[in-house]
C-alpha cells in the first residue's frame, strides 16, 4: 500500500533533525508551509507522533538571590510584552549554567518586538561588569531618538547606582518586577527556558570554554534561524528585516 505522506514525513524528518529536536509540530507546520506546500497542524502533529518525534520539554531557570537594599524602580511595564517597534521594550536578567561544579553566567537583553537578543555578555563571575559590558553593546543598537524602557527583577546589579546613571545618560526608562513575581518578567525567563531545554540539557560539555561557544552558537540560531508562530514564522532576524519601519 502507497503511503501517501511519505513525503511529508522525510519532510518533518529533516526539519526536526536540522533543528536538533527543537522544533514542535507548530514550527514544523509553520517552515513547510513557506516552502509553499499546503499542510493542516493537525497532520503534522499526527506524523510526528507516529515518527516518534517529540520536541524538547521545557525546564525552569535558575532563580539566583535577590538582595535587600538599593533603589528599587517602578513597574514600568506591567506585563505589557508586545512592542510596536525595535527598541522600544527591552528586557533583561542573569541566568546560570554549571559544568562539573564550574559556574558560567549569561546576561542578555531582549527585544520584546521581535524576541531578539540584542546583546549579551557571558562570564564566569556574575559581577558588574558583565552586567555593563551588556549594557555597552546594547547602547550601540540604538538609533536616533530610540528611548527604549529596560525592564529586569529586583536583581542587586540592576540596583547600583552606576546601572541607574548609564540608563539615566542614554534616556532609558528603568522598571523592575514586583517583588515575588516572576511573571512581571516571563519573557526574557521564557528565553532562559528555551535556551536550556533546547541545548543545555541535552548536551554534555568537557568545560565552561565549550558550553560557552556552545551558548554563542546557539543564541546566533535563536536570532537568525529560529522562527516564531507569533511572528508570522520568521525568526527574530527575519521579522525585523521584513516588517520594522525604517
Amino acid at each position: 500500500m502507497v503511503d501517501k505522506y511519505a513525503d511529508l514525513k522525510v519532510k518533518i524528518r529533516m526539519l526536526f533533525d536540522q533543528h536538533k529536536g527543537r522544533y514542535g509540530y507548530r514550527r514544523i507546520t509553520a517552515v513547510i508551509r513557506r516552502d509553499g506546500h499546503l499542510v493542516n497542524h493537525k497532520t503534522v502533529r499526527r506524523l510526528m507522533v507516529q515518527l516518534q518525534l517529540k520536541s524538547c520539554v521545557r525546564a525552569k531557570k535558575y532563580r539566583a538571590y535577590r538582595g535587600q537594599l538599593g533603589h528599587v524602580a517602578p513597574n514600568v511595564l506591567e506585563r505589557r510584552f508586545e512592542a510596536r517597534r525595535p527598541n522600544e521594550k527591552w528586557v533583561t536578567d542573569v541566568t546560570e549554567f554549571n559544568v562539573g561544579g564550574q559556574k558560567l553566567y549569561l546576561s542578555p537583553i531582549m527585544d520584546l518586538y521581535n524576541g531578539e537578543i540584542v546583546s549579551y555578555e557571558i562570564a564566569r563571575r556574575p559581577l558588574f561588569n558583565m552586567v555593563s559590558a551588556m549594557l555597552g553593546k546594547a547602547f550601540n543598537r540604538l538609533q536616533s531618538g530610540d528611548k527604549p524602557v529596560l525592564h529586569s527583577d529586583q536583581g542587586w546589579q540592576y540596583r547600583m547606582p552606576e546601572y541607574r546613571r548609564r540608563l539615566e545618560e542614554r534616556a532609558i526608562t528603568q522598571s523592575m518586577s514586583r517583588r515575588g513575581n516572576c511573571l512581571d518578567n516571563a519573557a526574557i525567563e521564557s528565553f532562559f527556558g528555551t535556551l536550556k531545554s533546547e541545548f543545555y540539557y541535552l548536551n554534555e560539555f568537557r568545560d565552561v570554554e565549550e558550553l560557552r561557544t556552545g551558548i554563542e552558537s546557539y543564541i546566533k540560531y535563536y536570532n537568525h534561524d529560529r522562527i516564531k508562530i507569533k511572528l508570522q514564522g520568521f525568526s527574530p532576524v527575519e521579522y525585523r528585516a521584513q516588517f520594522a519601519k525604517a
